[in-house]
């Protein structure tokens, strides 16, 4: 492994590292904006110059690799006077237009400025007028006055998803970021281009001027989109979730993820949830709270244990399946548990990329946990067969998060239904359960950034996540609707919520006055 130093410290890099690479994995700040390490080395900014001792000419850090002995600079003021001008090139036809660009607050143009410019332009030519607002696709919009010409996001349709929409058009300072012609930005990772753009020239039609970046905070979690397990970051403030965006894993999703997994965060938010339990009665739907319901239940439960089935997704933590499966095969004494198989169709499919077929974060810990308790793989038929022949009373569902990806949900509905009672968990609202009649319970389940737990994904890489925030403050998880079910005594104290209803546009008035920088908050004094 070849030593060589950088800025005066002595370092050990693997063979074939590169100057901004060691930078990088040392801590060492320097200006870029083409270079990225999930993409090939384009060279075209400029920015990234040092000085290598022995060497008259400053020299590319994205492109040169270290050698044995090697010695490198960027702080001296050559290094950057070049950097400085660099900048001036580059801001030569950029807009002004910080306050509105919906960039501003994570623009890597405004980062670089800060760290590398403050410096007096001497560039008097008028800006040449580009393209603004053009629609690529369903998922990006381009605003062509903005872009530097990275080339980011073409080298990631080349190179990446092998979809080849983009392309640099025109010449000189007249070149622009554009789509070929009939093919529109329209591939299933198209946001990436988003999150890799060092400017605001592409932004996401979901989240563009939906919040600026510093009301809102953010976490890091795992994606439960599909078997994957992406490694994420959630964003949100008081008023819900917002974005969710990769975070980089090497042994999972590398620097990217699929643009349906950065829907998630709907499924989530207070308009899509079941706020409180509700009990089906003679004189239609009872409001209760989510551990009265299920304790209300129990009896039910308790009454028919024999003929009470388990019916489980894999949408849930690993530390769920072992307490629920406990409770119903040691305490309840019932073997009866079926695995519900969405989108079986495509299940075991995968685009080669990222996406899986089997859209849960956890069936691989579900299976697991099964076979840990002795449970053999029942057959689907076997539960239709029970509720025909009356074996099967009572059926509990674990039902899933993400209903989007259950295109089965109401036919499961219908079927499970025929039973005398049905208790129905799970985070979201859906219409059908909510016109069903006879002995119904449904219980509001905490989703899977309100609890820690584990994911195992589709290689059995099992991956730790932490709570993010409560966004129903009197939902369950799983283990606690369980142990109410069997009859068990628990002290569920509410968390409190810091998400707030907004019914009035006055009360969103008033709040946007409230507001917090929330990175202001996070990392201390500027």
């Amino acid at each position: 492994m070849p030593k060589c130093t950088i800025n005066g410290k002595e370092i050990e890099v693997k063979e074939g590292t590169t100057i901004i690479e060691a930078m990088y994995s040392n801590d060492q700040k320097i200006a870029h904006y083409c270079w990225h390490p999930g993409l090939s080395v384009a060279g075209v900014c400029r920015l990234c110059m040092c000085e290598i001792e022995g060497n008259p000419r400053l020299q590319i850090a994205c492109n040169t690799v270290i050698t044995e002995g090697m010695k490198v600079n960027n702080t001296s003021e050559k290094v950057r006077d070049a950097a400085k001008w660099g900048l001036d090139f580059h801001l030569i036809n950029h807009p002004l237009d910080c306050p509105i660009c919906d960039q501003a607050g994570e623009c890597g143009l405004q980062d670089q400025y800060m760290e590398f410019g403050k410096y007096d332009p001497e560039m008097a030519e008028r800006k040449q007028k580009k393209h603004k607002v053009v629609d690529l696709g369903p998922t990006v919009v381009l605003d062509s006055e903005r872009c530097i010409l990275c080339s980011r996001c073409v080298r990631f349709t080349d190179e990446v998803t092998k979809t080849s929409e983009l392309g640099i058009f025109n010449r000189g300072d007249k070149s622009e970021i554009g789509t070929h012609d009939g093919k529109p930005l329209d591939n299933k990772y198209s946001l990436n281009t988003v999150d890799i753009c060092p400017v605001g020239a592409l932004t996401s039609k979901d989240f563009r001027f939906r919040q600026r970046v510093w009301y809102l905070k953010d976490q890091e979690t795992v994606c439960n989109g599909c078997s994957t397990g992406c490694n994420v970051k959630a964003y949100f403030n008081k008023e819900g979730f917002y974005r969710v965006k990769p975070q980089h894993n090497a042994e999972v999703n590398g620097y990217w993820m699929c643009d349906e997994g950065r829907d998630v965060y709907k499924y989530v938010n207070r308009e899509a949830r079941w706020l409180k339990a509700q009990k089906r009665t003679s004189a239609g739907w009872e409001e209760m709270l989510p551990g009265a319901a299920a304790k209300d239940a129990s009896s039910v439960v308790k009454a028919n244990a024999s003929g009470t089935a388990l019916v489980l997704t894999g949408q849930y933590s690993s530390e769920e399946y072992e307490s629920v499966l406990k409770t119903f095969t040691q305490e309840l004494g019932t073997k009866k548990v079926f695995h519900w198989v969405n989108n079986s169709s495509s299940f075991d499919s995968f685009d080669g990329l990222l996406l899986r077929g089997d859209r849960n974060p956890n069936t691989k810990g579900l299976l697991t946990a099964m076979e840990k308790f002795g449970l053999p793989a029942s057959k689907w038929a076997d539960l239709e067969a029970g509720l025909a022949n009356g074996s099967i009373t009572t059926v509990v569902v674990a039902g899933p998060e993400n209903q989007v990806w259950f295109p089965e949900m109401k036919q499961v509905i219908q079927t499970l239904s025929k039973a005398k009672n049905l208790i129905w968990m799970q985070t979201g609202k859906n219409a059908e359960l909510e016109s069903l009649s006879g002995n119904v319970w449904l219980i509001p389940m905490k989703s899977y950034v309100e609890k820690d737990g584990t994911f195992v994904n589709y290689k059995g890489l099992a991956q730790k996540f932490k709570k993010v925030t409560t966004v129903v403050s009197e939902a369950l998880n799983l283990s606690e609707a369980a142990q109410l079910l069997a009859g068990q005594n628990l002290m569920i104290k509410p968390e409190t919520s810091v998400l707030v209803e907004t019914a009035r546009p006055a009360d969103r008035v008033m709040q946007e006055h409230r507001k917090k920088n929330e990175f202001v908050m996070k990392r201390g004094t500027l």
